[in-house]
């Protein structure tokens, strides 16, 4: 079995390239220096919207809507994207404009996109999406939106050709699963990674493995 070589460095950019360049996207060759030291090329995908007062590109909204005698839900989007060819479900998401917060980026999406008004109640640190094509960044804002209020009852979308879907918390994986077989959808990553996580925090002691035993 041959050796892995070992780190002689401490890897790093030396120059980045725009090879091309749109209003939203553009494509940069990446000249680095890896553990190795050798000097190498990739492809790197960047936006050209970040602004100077953040190191996150936008957001995503996990919005809970809570109601009286209703199950809580969690507020998603279904919307058609041209590079997937297909609609997909995801969290409310978009840019943070200059001078914004993460926090104030997120209930000003959640309104255009959903219509809601809710709470902000836990922001994430910066966190990559794609690193392996791309270095743009999000943070995760959790929202309660309180379905009580008068202007949350029916609530007002700003945009055009999105659809609010609520699917319940306690079954939120199994209401995305049955979505996926009923139409053609793509899920975001971010959305299945947290449904799987609720079904394990849903998980009853006795269902564990090593109490099977």
């Amino acid at each position: 079995m041959s050796e892995h070589p070992k780190a002689t460095t401490v890897p790093h950019v030396v120059n980045e390239e725009v090879i091309a360049s749109g209003k939203w996207v553009k494509l940069e060759k990446t000249t680095y220096v890896d553990p190795s030291g050798n000097t190498r090329t990739w492809e790197t995908a960047k936006r050209t919207t970040r602004q100077t007062n953040t190191e996150a590109d936008g957001v995503g909204i996990i919005a809970l809507l809570k109601r009286t005698l209703h199950k809580d839900c969690v507020v998603m989007v279904k919307q058609f994207r041209p590079p997937m060819g297909c609609h997909t479900l995801e969290f409310p998401a978009g840019l943070i404009d200059e001078g914004e917060s993460a926090e104030q980026a997120a209930l000003r999406e959640l309104k255009e996109e959903t219509g809601y008004k809710g709470e902000v109640v836990g922001v994430t640190p910066v966190t990559c999406l794609d690193p392996g094509l791309s270095n743009c960044t999000t943070q995760i804002v959790m929202v309660n939106i309180n379905g009580d209020d008068r202007e949350n009852i029916h609530p007002t979308q700003q945009l055009e050709f999105v659809d609010v879907i609520h699917l319940p918390l306690d079954e939120f994986q199994k209401k995305i699963d049955d979505l996926m077989k009923k139409e053609k959808i793509v899920v975001d990553a971010k959305v299945y990674i947290f449904a799987m996580g609720m079904v394990q925090a849903f998980f009853k002691p006795n269902e564990l493995p090593v109490l099977k035993q």
